[in-house]
């Protein structure tokens, strides 16, 4: 017996079906041939659900019938169409979210690693080291080691915040930013008031809300502005005076207020403070104006062979003063230069802890200790040693210099590893050419003899003897040039540690995320103690004639 469906949406109409007989694939063919489209593009609904194909195992796994799915005469069906680009566009953005989160959460492990590594003083794995240094380039130590950790991941995330920042990414960018100023957050509040670094953030925070144009966290921003603007004073001083006096009466901050009053006028704008939007916004013009390089002074420093990113950021800092910029432009040179230095004498004290070994806490030798044991007299490997065995502690490792058993014993035991050392490398020469097919015996003597893998090589191959370990006869070719180990010597530089780690090796149960470490420490070496100061005040100029024509525009409405 036929019965009456109510038919709405896509398709409106009466369709007469058979309620024991007709299956959902069977009413959904019905529906898509009026509807000229596609039966996969149809979805049915029926009582606030989705009809599906649904089957009853019972029944050999046939689809259940219309009366079975609770369908009766006069039912009303609402038919919707199926956009099956929209299906995979939606998928493409569940897959591309799931990617973003998972690349943010590699990113807060990496920062965690590099920071726990470079602040508990243990023995580098790394050829570099993270350090903490004030805007003149000075080492600093923060507080303790947990303070320094906190302070150390919260300015890695903060450096990956900006970039992500160039690069628009502001949703992404937002995100890092919130976990450095988590990361800031663990550090004591005493030593973050003594920095800029943390109010800078907070900054960055809000121009991200501006960029993504996010109303409501604009609305909210002030609180968050009006304490970077605390932060900011609290470090740089009144108008700031301490940061002028620290930066020779130069002007590095400008465009960093300029941004701050230009975000502080946005946020007064959403809230309806009029005219406290207007107060900031001229503000904030006035800032820009002092930024604008006039083309002479630009082409003056580019005649001298600055190049124009360098020349205009040098003027904008010096507020127009072309001496002050030259003078600038040559102390960062300089600066630079000696960075160079420190960063390769850095690397040789690394590959010298390295050598030296770990304590039985796994911290690096105290090469500072190190010195100064050996200006009183004691060999510097033997100093390096005793601080090894007591955690750099000097007051222990004097009691045993001092004691001429235990000097004595140690001294035995440091050549004791050194034998060893040579012997193991000596082995491994040795392995290698007799895996190219020479006699092992006529190898132990040519190496014994010569002393470097190079001269022993040629020694066998001058005596044109080959082992039947070789397939074919032929003589091993050997290009010393090309040779990793070409020239090494067998009298290995002491160590008076344990095995030492390589420079991508990583500690017991640390599994090191490389590529994002890479990325973190690249950026890291490419800013500068200006880097914070360094805008672009495009956007902002923009930014302000836009909220001052509203402005006007609100006035006019007004009165």
């Amino acid at each position: 017996m036929a019965a009456k469906l109510k038919i709405a949406g896509t398709w409106s109409g009466i369709l007469e079906v058979e309620l024991e007989n007709w299956t959902v694939p069977m009413l959904r063919q019905e529906v898509a041939n009026r509807s000229n489209c596609t039966p996969s593009s149809i979805n049915l609904i029926f009582g606030g659900r989705l009809l599906k194909d649904q089957t009853d195992d019972q029944n050999n796994n046939t689809n259940l019938k219309l009366s079975e799915l609770g369908l009766k005469n006069n039912a009303k069906i609402l038919v919707t169409r199926v956009n099956v680009d929209e299906g995979k566009s939606f998928q493409q953005e569940l897959m591309a979210e799931e990617q973003r989160s998972s690349r943010l959460t590699r990113l807060k492990m990496a920062v965690a690693m590099l920071a726990k590594r470079h602040a508990d003083g243990s023995l580098p794995i790394d050829d570099y080291n993270i350090e903490l240094e004030d805007q003149r380039g000075q080492k600093v130590n923060m507080g303790s080691e947990t303070d320094q950790r906190a302070i150390m991941m919260g300015l890695m995330l903060h450096t990956k915040g900006k970039q992500l920042m160039r690069t628009q990414q502001y949703k992404d960018a937002l995100e890092v930013l919130e976990m450095g100023e988590e990361a800031f957050s663990l550090c004591d509040s005493k030593l973050i008031e003594c920095i800029d670094n943390v109010p800078i953030l907070q900054i960055d925070m809000v121009w991200c809300y501006f960029m993504l144009r996010d109303i409501n966290l604009l609305a909210l921003a002030g609180e968050r502005l009006a304490k970077a603007r605390v932060g900011i004073e609290r470090s740089h001083g009144k108008n700031a005076s301490r940061a002028r006096e620290l930066q020779s009466s130069r002007s590095p901050e400008i465009a960093l207020y300029l941004r701050l009053e230009l975000l502080e006028g946005v946020a007064a704008f959403h809230c309806g403070k009029l005219d406290k939007s207007r107060e900031a916004l001229t503000s904030a013009k006035a800032r820009y104006s002092k930024l604008q390089v006039s083309d002479e002074a630009l082409s003056l420093l580019m005649s001298m062979g600055y190049h124009e990113y360098e020349a205009k950021r040098a003027l904008k800092m010096n507020e127009q003063d072309a001496e002050s910029a030259i003078n600038f432009l040559e102390e960062e040179k300089e600066k630079k230069a000696k960075k160079r230095e420190d960063d390769i004498k850095r690397q040789q004290e690394i590959r010298e802890q390295k050598k030296f070994g770990k304590t039985p806490l796994g911290k690096a030798v105290d090469l500072q200790m190190v010195q100064v044991l050996e200006t009183i007299g004691f060999e510097r490997e033997l100093a390096a040693e005793v601080l090894r065995r007591h955690e750099n502690d000097t007051q222990k490792a004097l009691d045993d210099l001092t004691n001429p058993e235990l000097n004595s014993k140690i001294q035995l035991d440091i050549e004791s590893k050194k034998r060893k050392r040579q012997q193991k490398h000596v082995d491994s020469i040795t392995d290698e050419l007799v895996s190219m097919g020479f006699e092992r015996s006529q190898v132990i003597a040519a190496v014994n003899s010569h002393g470097t893998k190079t001269a022993a090589l040629n020694e066998l191959l001058a005596q044109g003897q080959m082992s039947s370990a070789s397939v074919d006869g032929s003589i091993p070719s050997f290009d010393p040039a090309t040779s990793s180990t070409a020239g090494e010597r067998l009298n290995l530089p002491s160590s008076s540690g344990d095995e030492r780690e390589s420079p991508s090796s990583s500690r017991e149960g640390e599994e090191r995320d490389l590529e994002m470490e890479d990325e973190l420490v690249e950026e890291l070496h490419r800013g500068d103690a200006f880097s914070d100061y360094d805008i672009d005040v495009t956007k902002e100029a923009e930014a302000l004639n836009e909220y001052l024509a509203l402005l006007d525009s609100a006035m006019v409405r007004s009165n």
